[in-house]
């Protein structure tokens, strides 16, 4: 399997490699006190953050999916950080400058930290929810919830 810097590219994995990680899996089911053991034979048991960051890389990668660590200070530049959010750069760029998400300089350069980045769409997210929420309430309280569909396109 190949490791490049931060990224584990599942794909990578030999047969063997990928037909063990549902028993890993399941081992992580069965054993909620994993441990590290050396050639030598010492044995550290591992922190739960550590063991919980380990069994959503192993469903990941069961899945096929490669997986990419992150600090939470990386930097990102606007377009990287836009296309990470899923808009354009210039939106990015409007929310940076109405304080909307903070931001760094390097230069005449904008800057944007990965945290501030999962923070920034946790929220967006909580509040989308907030307002679908509200608006099946609205609908709900219409009476329209139910309501069979008549249009031109109902078959």
């Amino acid at each position: 399997m190949k490791l490049t810097e931060n990224r584990v590219d599942a794909s990578l994995l030999t047969e063997k490699e990928r037909a063990l990680l549902p028993q890993l899996l399941a081992m992580t089911q069965r054993d909620q006190h994993p441990c590290l053991k050396s050639a030598d034979g010492m044995e550290i048991r591992l922190p739960t953050p550590i063991f919980q960051m380990l069994v959503k890389v192993l469903e990941d990668m069961r899945n096929g999916r490669a997986v990419v660590l992150l600090p939470e200070d990386e930097t990102f530049t606007t377009q990287a950080a836009a296309n990470f959010l899923g808009m354009s750069r210039q939106h990015f760029v409007t929310l940076l400058e109405t304080g909307k998400i903070p931001f760094h300089r390097v230069g005449s350069h904008r800057r944007v930290t990965f945290k501030d980045l999962r923070d920034f769409s946790q929220k967006r997210d909580t509040e989308r929810r907030a307002r679908l929420g509200g608006l099946f309430k609205k609908v709900e309280a219409a009476g329209l919830y139910d309501a069979d569909y008549t249009g031109d396109n109902a078959g």
